[in-house]
């Protein structure tokens, strides 16, 4: 579904990402973990063509990303509060979102009621524009906005962080239910291993630009990436 091929990028000298090869897997929960400045973010940058590689390509079913808008219909993301257009209601949001995608409003507030128990009643109905909710608030609506019309790929850049545990641990259900009953395709980043676990199926961990592990999440996941942040 999505490869990179000897994609680096660099600013000046310093080599923020250096993969020489990497392949993500249709219908695959694919996690990253790292520190900060680790390339975890511009990583999803340069799949979401928001910034040029210095060097190689990333590819989308087959397609350079930089080549082609192919990819852009199939493909949806929420990596901060700028992908949010916050002098809109919620609702106003998510119907914009459903018309990029042909979908009309009574199918948006279709697709809405799956993500009821995500809100818990404090986002739709309360006549408040998007940069008057709780910054957490805001992050649901932009993860939700990203997931609402269920594209094959969702990019999701630590989604688990700001938000309270309840909504933490209906977010982690709500992704799994839809990764198994609906095929898509998750790319994600947390600092919490514990989630990340829990949700991905492979993960791997990326310092200082490179990708250092590739793993199948199994029983020992957790514990082999705790011993490798602790350098135990």
């Amino acid at each position: 579904m999505i490869k990179a091929e000897n994609l680096q990028r660099r600013y000046g000298n310093l080599v923020a990402l250096d993969i020489p090869e990497l392949h993500i897997k249709k219908q695959e929960s694919f996690g990253i973990v790292g520190n900060n400045g680790a390339g975890k973010t511009t990583f999803f940058k340069l799949i979401l063509d928001l910034i040029l590689p210095s060097v190689g390509a990333v590819y989308s079913k087959g397609e350079n990303v930089k080549r082609s808008d192919h990819w852009k219909p199939y493909t949806d993301a929420f990596l901060d509060d700028r992908f949010l257009i916050d002098f809109l209601k919620p609702e106003e949001y998510f119907e914009f979102i459903g018309r990029l995608h042909g979908v009309s409003p009574d199918g948006v507030g279709e697709e809405l009621k799956l993500y009821e128990r995500l809100f818990s009643e404090e986002i739709l109905g309360k006549d408040k524009l998007i940069r008057e909710l709780s910054k957490g608030n805001q992050k649901k609506v932009g993860i939700v906005g990203s997931l609402l019309c269920r594209p094959e790929v969702v990019i999701l850049d630590e989604p688990f962080s700001n938000i309270d545990p309840t909504s933490v641990s209906r977010l982690k259900l709500l992704l799994n239910e839809l990764q198994e009953e609906h095929g898509m395709t998750f790319i994600i980043s947390s600092h919490d291993l514990n989630h990340i676990t829990e949700v991905c199926k492979r993960i791997v961990i990326i310092d200082h630009g490179k990708i250092v592990r590739d793993l199948e999440t199994d029983e020992d996941t957790l514990e082999e990436l705790e011993a490798y942040f602790t350098g135990l």
